[in-house]
């Protein structure tokens, strides 16, 4: 293996740009990849939106919205998720168990690129299904972003992305195989859209789950999305708590990857 390379930060800003393209064109080639990380996000608003938001109302800060209107910020943290941890973590254990990841790092490319050049192509993947949902969410349901929230939604998604891309490397150190792969991630997830108010409203929970679910990042990127949605909101709509929690969970993650990261097969 080749030893690793002392690269100035402008230099590895390059190769990972230069990296970013093939990770970006691996993802779009790959089917079910596409399915899950753009279509599903598109499903799951139009059902949810379509079954339980008519006529209904959901309480929020400040009053009450739209049931069809709070699923839009919900199913936008589904897709931020799907794009930079589901998707990441089902990606890199497949390509670190059939030995991409090895042949990479045996090249003079520093880590440092390569791992931010797959970044790159999550954040730029969360990005798109968040401007698809925006646009649904507006044109079918009349969820609209206000003007002086919107800066809060877009560093919400930012912090969202980096933040879950962080914790993707982490589980991808306990992963074994490219089999139990999408099962961990399915599991780990899908509990916690239930109780983090991606699927059904917090307000409607029972206090201890809801309690429960204040513990875990997705429910705090879901309130900070919907504080920048909901035209309760005074001021600029940062929701300052739920943004540091959400970072607060991603370096946690990004120390795990440092420690325990893996670029061989477990197998190896």
């Amino acid at each position: 293996m080749a030893t690793a390379t002392h690269s100035s930060p402008g230099e590895v800003a390059r190769l990972a740009l230069h990296q970013f393209p093939y990770d970006l064109r691996a993802f779009l080639r790959n089917p079910q990849s596409r399915f899950f990380t753009l279509a599903l996000p598109v499903l799951f608003l139009v059902i949810f939106a379509s079954v339980f938001g008519h006529n209904n109302t959901v309480k929020v800060s400040g009053g009450t919205i739209d049931t069809s209107v709070y699923y839009v910020p919900g199913i936008i943290a589904l897709g931020i998720i799907g794009a930079s941890f589901v998707n990441l973590v089902i990606s890199v254990t497949a390509q670190r168990e059939s030995g991409v990841l090895k042949r990479r790092r045996a090249t003079p490319v520093p880590a440092a690129a390569v791992i931010a050049g797959r970044t790159l192509t999550a954040i730029v993947v969360t990005i798109a299904i968040t401007a698809v949902l925006l646009v649904i969410g507006w044109a079918a349901y009349g969820a609209h972003v206000p003007a002086r929230t919107a800066p809060a939604l877009a560093v919400s998604v930012i912090v969202g992305a980096i933040s879950f891309c962080c914790l993707g490397y982490a589980l991808t150190s306990v992963i074994r195989n490219e089999d139990a792969a999408q099962p961990v991630t399915q599991a780990v997830m899908l509990p916690l859209y239930f109780i983090s108010g991606v699927f059904i409203a917090s307000s409607v929970l029972p206090h201890w789950l809801s309690d429960v679910g204040n513990v875990f990042p997705v429910r705090h990127l879901v309130a900070a999305l919907l504080t920048a949605y909901n035209p309760h909101t005074r001021g600029a709509g940062f929701a300052g708590k739920d943004l540091l929690i959400v970072a607060a969970w991603g370096l946690a993650g990004l120390v795990i990857a440092l420690r325990r990261f893996s670029w061989l097969p477990h197998d190896s």
